[in-house]
């Protein structure tokens, strides 16, 4: 899809196929003289004459004169619209047949189908919003559960944008004080020192790393944080999976080593996805298959943030230092299953392998809450709220890495007294760095069609 705005109207359905009210979205420069071509409108008006944000009621007819549906039109005028365009929603029932019918006529009529995100891309490009809030429309949509969708609707209100403003500002700031002792150079002229120089570019720094060191709790609330659940066979590891769950996704059986590949699904714990990975049981054997699953149960345990050793008896010197080296710079939980019919008389608790233990029975659901709350606590979030800054996306993430790669360069040149001509170099990079967030440097129809093509049609 070509980022160029083709200024061709577009129409596209705004809303889920199944529903009892669907929403067709129309918006160009022609919106309104199209949709008045199919509608009328019981009070007789036209839409050309009625006033912006007018709700009408109405019925939608084809060629033939012939009623398709009863409909409510809803008018906004340029630029007092999401695209920014004279825009029409056309409320209707929600039937795939008079939705496709109505779409037709829009088409028929002039209108062309709308691209994924075309919408929202004609949002920014009609400086409706920058880049960073676009893709926080997408976030949103995308959100599931309340700390996505707090983070998505921060963005969206811009308090990201604001961040990078104060940022932007701060290194003009410095560049423009630079960039007049270049012109005045032959009067030997001082606009600045260099110490307050040094001082403001040491505090653009500092908050460009909060920002990238934000990345990591962003990235794990938007993806999910990864709990593997490790042990030996048949020590629960499945029934534990489908407690956690609240659904039979693993199968349960006596025999060993039934778990034979990585099984994988997420819930929710106090508002945050977990990703929970159900390996293969660790243990000595011939069976290749079976082997390969040990072998991806080890890979899975590389990548996750929590670790569920789940144990139903007292394990062994060699056990406890197999799975330290394994599990080195993650969170340990150690989950004691079948308490129902077992009982630990050694000192688990002095372990130093892990500070927590949690004793359950999987099979009757026994301390099931109080394991929640330990991975909850495991995973050391923050509490997250609406206006916290936190970045989530990798593309912002990669721009502040190399907007600080530049500061960072400023910071050296100013103490090695490098000469303004190069200070002014490097903070132009960091500048361009930080304007591809907003979408103030883009200028790649490629980046733009990349980014907007993940959206829904309609959005």
């Amino acid at each position: 899809m070509s980022i160029l705005n083709d200024h061709q109207t577009i129409c596209a359905l705004a809303t889920a196929s199944g529903g009892a009210i669907g929403i067709i979205r129309v918006s160009g420069s022609d919106a309104i003289t199209i949709v008045d071509k199919i509608f009328v409108s019981t009070s007789g008006k036209s839409l050309e004459n009625v006033a912006a944000r007018s709700v009408l009621y109405g019925h939608v007819t084809n060629e033939n004169g012939t009623t398709i549906d009863e409909t409510l039109i809803t008018i906004f005028r340029a630029p007092h619209s999401y695209t920014g365009e004279n825009s029409v929603e056309i409320s209707c029932h929600g039937s795939d047949f008079i939705l496709n019918e109505v779409l037709r006529l829009l088409i028929r009529q002039g209108c062309r189908q709308a691209f994924p995100g075309e919408f929202t891309q004609r949002a920014f490009l009609n400086g409706k919003m920058d880049l960073s809030q676009a893709e926080a429309v997408a976030d949103l949509i995308a959100s599931t559960n309340k700390a996505t969708h707090q983070l998505a609707m921060g963005q969206l209100r811009g308090y990201f944008s604001n961040e990078l403003n104060e940022l932007r500002e701060k290194l003009l700031k410095i560049t423009s004080l630079i960039e007049l002792e270049l012109d005045f150079s032959d009067q030997d002229v001082t606009f600045a020192e260099r110490s307050e120089l040094l001082q403001l570019a040491l505090s653009i720094s500092d908050k460009i790393t909060l920002l990238t060191q934000s990345f990591e709790v962003g990235n794990a609330i938007k993806s999910g944080i990864s709990v593997a659940i490790i042990g030996k066979t048949n020590v629960g590891k499945s029934t534990l999976l489908n407690k956690l769950l609240k659904e039979n996704r693993a199968i349960v059986s006596e025999i060993h080593g039934t778990t034979r590949d990585v099984i994988e699904d997420t819930i929710q714990i106090s508002g945050i996805n977990f990703r929970f990975i159900d390996t293969a049981g660790i243990r000595q054997t011939h069976d290749e298959i079976e082997n390969l699953g040990i072998e991806r149960t080890y890979q899975k345990l590389s990548t996750a943030t929590i670790v569920l050793w789940v144990i139903d008896m007292q394990p062994t010197p060699d056990e406890i230092s197999e799975i330290e080296e394994k599990v080195k710079g993650k969170k340990l939980i150690i989950v004691i299953n079948k308490i129902d019919r077992n009982q630990f008389t050694l000192p688990i608790d002095t372990w130093a392998i892990s500070p927590t233990v949690i004793l359950i029975s999987a099979k009757y659901n026994t301390n099931i809450p109080q394991l929640e709350s330990a991975i909850y606590q495991a995973a050391n979030l923050p509490e997250i709220r609406e206006n916290d800054v936190i970045i989530t996306n990798i593309r912002h993430y990669n721009a502040l890495t190399h907007a600080q790669e530049g500061i960072n360069r400023v910071i050296e040149g100013i103490h090695l007294n490098l000469s303004g001509d190069l200070l002014s170099e490097d903070l132009r990079e960091c500048l361009h760095h930080l304007s591809e967030i907003t979408g103030g440097a883009i200028t790649s129809n490629e980046v733009l069609g990349t980014i907007f093509s993940h959206f829904c049609i309609g959005k």
